[in-house]
């Protein structure tokens, strides 16, 4: 399939660059037959009693650190974990760093470089390991925001809580699952109140969510690798809801690739630890999601692909142009969509 048929022209004005306040007072499209304008606020009267809420509940490790190698400035984002003592990073400049050197980072942190790889990367060998590294990388890294949001060196204090989901419990991710950055202690109280019930997935994400499709037919894409688990109550929460009549909710992609990768031939959900390189594009057949919440991704994404396999893509380019239209906020500290599935065919 074409990747040019996921592309459209996004105002620069419109990639927001700080949340709502309150969270749940960002703007809700829901796509359906019709599209209708509402709020996250909204969203309790908009799910039925029975229906099961599925979230992620990855907690986002703040890796994103300034330092120096010698006198050289250095900026490193921790990208994926290696083992308990080292990790794959991005640095810039990438291209000064050499086998061997030390490079020290944030107050304390001092590592050396063990490796690169094709694309880039360089792997830091710490100079502590377990908890003890990680509580250094709490402690002392600022939020690995996307590119497109915008901070001055050493980051915004704000964004240790701004992007991170109330729900998060298990250390993992280098990016948000940044639908659930919408949802609220009271909001979350008051879907329960309407009968919904709540089940977890863990999915860490990777900076990988965010990398551009740089090829001209999607069969070309290779789909970054992530790592999760599915606990068995939500695998039993998902066919108890299926056979009372209710409806699968995700919030987010990553819940939906999660399930949607683990389905097995009867329908069930296949728990346990698991590793997914899913991609999506229309044409898909979900077997297990039958609405998601969402944000407003990028131009040529995987995650756009994914959003118009699930609702159409025609639908979904009548979505978006309606957003743009009325300026609804995009990306990840932006507004989102509530979307119902609609199985249909790709585009000619």
């Amino acid at each position: 399939m074409r990747v040019d048929l996921f592309d459209f022209d996004l105002p620069p004005e419109l990639i927001a660059q700080h949340p709502i306040e309150p969270r749940e007072a960002a703007r809700l499209l829901v796509v359906r037959n019709g599209l209708e304008d509402r709020t996250v606020a909204d969203l309790p009267e908009l799910l039925d009693p029975g229906d099961l809420l599925v979230l992620n509940d990855t907690r986002v490790l703040p890796t994103r650190f300034w330092g120096h190698r010698g006198t050289v400035a250095i900026e490193a984002t921790l990208v994926e974990q290696e083992d308990d003592r080292r990790w794959w990073a991005l640095a810039r400049p990438g291209k000064r760093l050499r086998l061997g050197d030390r490079v020290e980072l944030g107050q304390d942190l001092t590592a050396a470089v063990e490796a690169k790889d094709e694309e880039g990367r360089v792997l830091l060998a710490f100079d502590r390991a377990g908890e003890a590294l990680l509580a250094a990388i709490r402690a002392q890294g600022a939020m690995p925001l996307p590119p497109y949001i915008k901070r001055p060196k050493g980051g915004d204090p704000r964004d240790l809580r701004d992007y991170q989901p109330v729900l998060a419990r298990k250390d993992g991710s280098v990016a948000a699952p940044t639908a659930s950055l919408h949802l609220t202690p009271a909001l979350l109280e008051r879907i329960a109140a309407r009968g919904v019930a709540r089940a977890f997935i863990t999915l860490h994400v990777g900076l990988g969510t965010f990398a551009p499709v740089k090829v001209a037919d999607t069969r070309a894409h290779k789909m970054h690798r992530e790592m999760g688990e599915i606990p068995a109550e939500t695998s039993a929460a998902i066919a108890r809801t299926r056979e009372r009549g209710g409806r699968i909710v995700a919030v987010g992609t990553t819940v939906l690739r999660a399930l949607e990768s683990q389905v097995e031939a009867d329908g069930s959900v296949r728990a346990g630890p698991f590793a997914t390189e899913l991609f999506i594009t229309p044409g898909f057949r979900f077997r297990v999601v039958d609405r998601l919440l969402t944000n407003f991704h990028l131009p040529r994404s995987t995650l756009f692909m994914l959003v118009c396999a699930f609702s159409g893509y025609a639908r979904m380019r009548r979505a978006y142009d309606h957003a743009i239209a009325h300026r609804y906020r995009f990306f990840s500290y932006g507004d989102a969509c509530l979307l119902h599935r609609f199985d249909e065919p790709p585009p000619a």
